[in-house]
C-alpha cells in the first residue's frame, strides 16, 4: 500500500525546501522526494553565487542608487519583451514577483538570518534605450555566504519539520510516474536507487534497488530545467538565435536533465514557452571538474575588449556585462560558437569575478579578511589566478604577435588576423586619454565609474590595453555555457498547474524552474539577473502556502 502525507514534493532544490518549508510550517505534513542524496539538498542553488534582484533596498540607498517600482517593472517589461497570447500568466508573476521585490522579500529572508554583502552589484546593464533591455541601476544584491548561504535558512527550517514530524525527505526516490485518480494528480511513484555517497554534483548512480509509491493530496513538482541535458536544449533551441551550438559546456551538473519535466508534461501539464532558454557566452572550461563538461562563468567588468571567432570586435552595446542573449545571437550569427576576451592584468585583477559558491570561499566562508584581499592584493583573486594558470581557455603574453598566434592555435584555425586586432586595440587605446569619447564602451566604462560600487572593487581604472606597464596581455576563449531553463509549466499566482483545455489540473503545483521560475516564463525572452534564486523563493512559497490551505 502507498504510503501517505498531505503534500508531496518533488525535488529538494531550492524552490522545493521553500515550498516544503512553508507547508510544514501551516502544520501540514509533506514528503520530499528527490533522486539525488541528501548530500545534494539545495540542488543549484547550492552552486550559485547567491544574487538577488532587490528594488529600492537598504544597500542600495546607502550607495545613493535611487530605484523604484516602477522604474524596475520598466526594466522587466524591457527585458522580457512579452508577446504571446501564453504570456499572460507571466506577465501577471512578472508585476508579483517585482512588488515582492519592492516590498516584503529582504525582510521576509532577513528574519531567517540571510543577509547581503553591503555593496549592490550591476548585471545586464543594456545599452539600448530606456525602455530597452538592462538594469536602469545596479539591483544585484550577493547573499553574504553566496549559495549555500541562501540554501542555509530553508535547509534548518526544514530539518527542524523533520524533528517534530510534520516532513520527511526520501532521498534517492526517482518518479516516474504521476498518479492521477478521476482527474485530480493524488501521487507519484518511482524507483528506488540504491546508496550513493558520491560527491555533490557528480553523477550518481542509477542503479535500481525497488519501487515506491507515495499518495496525497497535493504535488509540487521542484524537479529544475533542462540545463545538464544538452540535447534537450538543442532540440528546444530558438531560430532566432541562430542554429544551436556544435561545442556547450554545462553549467549545471547532468542530473538537471529535464526527465520529470517530460513526465509531468505526458500527465497533461500544459508547457509553454520552452523555447526561451538563459545559456551565458562567457563560459570556461572548468580546469578542476566536479560535473561532465563542468563550466564556469566570467562575470567580468566592463573593461575586457570582445572579439568574435574572426577577430571583429563585438558591436555596441553588446559589451561584457550588457546583454547576455544579444551576445549569444551574434556569436552564433558569425558561424562560430565561441568569441574573445583580450584583457590586461589590470583588468583581470579588478574586474574579473567567476560565478559559483566554491569559486568565491571569501563570500562563501564569509571572510571579511579574505574579502578585503581582493582589493588590495597585486594578483586577481586566487581562483582567478587558477584559472589563468591551468585553464584552457587562457592564453598570456607580453606581447600581443605572440598573443594572437597562441589564439589561432588554441582555435586551431588562422581566423585572427594580427594587424585586424592591433588596429582595433589601437583605436581603442587612442579614446583613452580622454574623458569624452566617441567608443561607446569607454563611455561605458566611464558610467561605470560614476557607481561608486564600480569604482571601488569593480572597474579597472582605465587605461591602454598594449601599454606594458598595465600586463601581461591575456586572452580568454570563451565558451556557450548552458544554464537556465525560462519556459515551463504555465501556473496561476498560486502555482497551480494548467492543463491542456486551459483549466488548472486538480493537485497539481509546479515551482521554480520547472515552472519556467513562474507563470511558465516569468522572465519572459531575458532575465534582469538575481532573478533566478528569487523566483525560485517566490514560486516556492506561494506552492507552499496555497497547497497547504488547499490540504483538508
Amino acid at each position: 500500500m502507498a504510503e501517505e502525507t498531505d503534500v508531496i514534493v518533488v525535488g529538494a532544490g531550492l524552490s522545493g525546501l521553500v515550498a516544503a518549508t512553508e507547508i510544514a510550517d501551516a502544520g501540514k505534513r509533506v514528503i520530499v522526494v528527490d533522486q539525488e542524496g541528501e548530500q545534494s539538498i539545495g540542488g543549484q542553488a547550492f552552486w550559485s553565487f547567491g544574487g538577488l534582484f532587490l528594488v529600492d533596498s537598504p544597500e542600495q540607498r546607502r550607495l545613493g542608487i535611487k530605484d523604484c517600482f516602477d522604474l524596475a517593472m520598466q526594466d522587466w517589461i524591457g527585458a522580457a519583451g512579452f508577446d504571446r497570447d501564453e504570456d499572460f500568466w507571466p506577465r501577471q508573476w512578472a508585476e508579483a514577483y517585482v512588488a515582492f521585490a519592492a516590498g516584503e522579500k529582504r525582510a521576509w529572508l532577513r528574519a531567517m538570518g540571510h543577509r547581503f554583502f553591503p555593496v549592490v552589484g550591476w548585471a545586464e546593464r543594456g545599452g539600448y534605450d530606456a525602455m530597452g533591455h538592462g538594469n536602469s541601476v545596479p539591483r544585484f544584491h550577493v547573499t553574504w555566504g553566496t549559495g549555500p548561504g541562501i540554501v542555509e535558512p530553508f535547509e534548518r527550517r526544514a530539518r527542524e519539520a523533520m524533528k517534530s514530524g510534520r516532513l520527511i525527505f526520501k532521498f534517492r526516490h526517482r518518479v516516474d510516474a504521476l498518479s492521477i485518480t478521476n482527474g485530480t494528480v493524488d501521487g507519484v511513484s518511482g524507483a528506488v536507487l540504491a546508496p550513493d555517497s558520491v560527491e555533490r554534483g557528480k553523477s550518481s548512480s542509477r542503479n535500481v534497488i525497488g519501487e515506491f509509491a507515495l499518495k496525497a493530496q497535493a504535488v509540487i513538482v521542484a524537479s529544475g530545467g533542462i540545463g545538464g541535458n544538452h540535447e534537450l536544449v538543442r532540440q528546444n533551441w530558438p531560430k532566432r538565435l541562430g542554429e544551436p551550438p556544435k561545442f556547450m559546456i554545462s553549467g549545471v551538473p547532468d542530473h538537471v536533465d529535464g526527465r520529470m519535466i517530460g513526465i509531468t508534461e505526458t500527465s497533461g501539464a500544459r508547457l509553454i514557452n520552452r523555447d526561451r532558454m538563459w545559456h551565458y557566452v562567457e563560459g570556461i572550461q572548468n580546469w578542476s571538474p566536479i560535473w561532465p563538461r563542468h563550466g564556469i562563468r566570467i562575470l567580468p567588468g566592463p573593461s575586457s575588449m570582445w572579439f568574435d571567432a574572426t577577430g571583429t570586435r563585438l558591436p555596441a552595446p553588446l559589451f561584457p556585462g550588457s546583454d547576455t542573449l544579444g551576445q549569444l545571437k551574434y556569436i552564433m550569427s558569425t558561424g562560430y560558437d565561441y568569441s574573445w576576451f583580450i584583457l590586461t592584468q589590470s583588468i583581470i585583477k579588478k574586474e574579473f569575478a567567476l560565478s559559483g559558491s566554491e569559486q568565491n570561499p571569501d563570500l562563501t566562508g564569509k571572510s571579511w579578511r579574505m574579502t578585503l584581499r581582493r582589493a588590495t592584493n597585486k594578483g586577481a583573486p586566487a581562483p582567478v589566478e587558477a584559472f589563468k594558470s591551468h585553464g584552457v581557455d587562457f592564453i598570456v603574453r607580453d606581447k600581443i604577435e605572440d598573443l594572437v598566434a597562441e589564439m589561432n592555435k588554441l582555435a586551431g584555425s588562422d581566423l585572427l588576423k594580427l594587424e585586424h586586432i592591433r588596429t582595433q586595440i589601437e583605436a581603442r587605446d587612442r579614446e583613452i586619454a580622454n574623458p569624452y569619447v566617441k567608443d561607446a564602451q569607454v563611455m561605458n566604462i566611464h558610467n561605470a565609474r560614476r557607481y561608486i560600487g564600480d569604482r571601488l572593487i569593480r572597474t579597472a581604472s582605465p587605461h591602454r590595453i598594449l601599454d606594458p606597464a598595465q600586463g601581461p596581455l591575456i586572452a580568454v576563449k570563451l565558451n556557450i555555457l548552458t544554464r537556465k531553463t525560462l519556459g515551463g509549466f504555465e501556473t496561476d499566482l498560486e502555482s497551480r498547474v494548467f492543463g491542456g483545455e486551459g483549466s488548472v489540473i486538480p493537485g497539481l503545483y509546479a515551482v521554480g524552474e520547472a515552472a519556467g521560475f513562474g507563470g511558465g516564463g516569468v522572465h519572459g525572452y531575458r532575465s534582469l539577473e538575481g532573478t533566478f534564486l528569487g523566483g525560485c523563493l517566490f514560486s516556492g512559497r506561494n506552492a507552499g502556502r496555497s497547497a497547504a490551505k488547499a490540504v483538508v
